[in-house]
């Protein structure tokens, strides 16, 4: 039976103080607080540095035993030397987050929207990926649609790597829709991103996208039985406040979710 994970792109908004977390909670106390709501978070600030070893050993300590951190590819690799000659920036990576031990989850492979299928750039995401370590589960995401072709499909199916299905602005729902019947990996990666309304109060859900979550969990139906686990992640802009949205798909999905007031009990 395929397992459903929902979770947030980070967790320390001050503005979820009081939505979402107690009114008097500290930054210090939100991850572990967060970690009895959800059972899995995708980390953002390692796509800007590699997190400490001391910082992955803390994060670890304060979640259950169950949950799972997803990490994003550090930029410097995909977007500032754009794969190339990363071998041993993506080892430093590498080593340094299995400090999270069980706790490691997913690991995404965010490229940039002007990366191109150019015969040089898929000669270098090939060498790429195929260097990737296989006992860690990881994602790529494109963000252009060029991208989804039959060979690089088949390339992912063969190192059984996801492609992460992405509500946002580069490639169209209906797409992503489409690819969820015949995914690339044993697991799914999807990415609740918005439409870049560029919403600046994270407090309170401000869009109304229940029509397109629906439409996410119709979609759902065509998962095949191979997937074992399905890790989904809401950014703010996708409605304003997503601790909102994960709980909504969690209802739609027939998961219960955990209400705020319930944290301190």
């Amino acid at each position: 039976m395929t397992e459903f994970r929902f979770g947030t792109q980070s967790w320390n908004f001050r503005a979820w103080i009081g939505p979402f977390y107690p009114p008097d909670t500290d930054t210090a106390e939100m991850l572990q607080l967060y970690g009895r709501m959800f059972s899995t978070i995708e980390v953002a600030s390692s796509f800007y540095a590699i997190p400490a070893a001391p910082v992955l050993r803390s994060w670890r300590e304060e979640v259950p035993g169950d949950f799972l951190f997803a990490l994003k590819v550090p930029q410097q690799i995909t977007h500032t030397t754009r794969l190339i000659g990363t071998d041993a920036a993506l080892n430093r990576f590498v080593e340094r987050i299995r400090e999270l031990e069980t706790a490691l989850g997913p690991v995404l492979v965010q490229l940039p929207p002007d990366f191109l299928p150019t015969p040089d750039a898929v000669s270098t995401f090939k060498n790429f990926v195929s260097r990737l370590p296989s006992d860690i589960q990881w994602a790529v995401e494109f963000r252009h649609a060029a991208w989804l072709t039959d060979e690089t499909l088949d390339l992912l199916r063969e190192l059984n790597i996801a492609l992460t299905l992405v509500d946002g602005r580069w490639i169209k729902r209906s797409k992503m829709l489409e690819l969820m019947a015949d995914p690339t990996a044993d697991f799914c990666y999807m990415r609740w991103m918005g439409l870049d309304c560029r919403v600046t109060d994270f407090s309170k859900p401000q869009i109304d996208r229940d029509m397109d979550l629906v439409a996410w969990v119709e979609a759902f139906e065509a998962i095949p039985e191979r997937v074992t686990t399905v890790y989904g992640y809401f950014n703010n802009q996708f409605q304003g406040h997503s601790p909102h949205s994960v709980r909504e798909m969690q209802r739609l999905i027939g998961q219960q979710p955990m209400e705020p007031v319930a944290l301190r009990k």
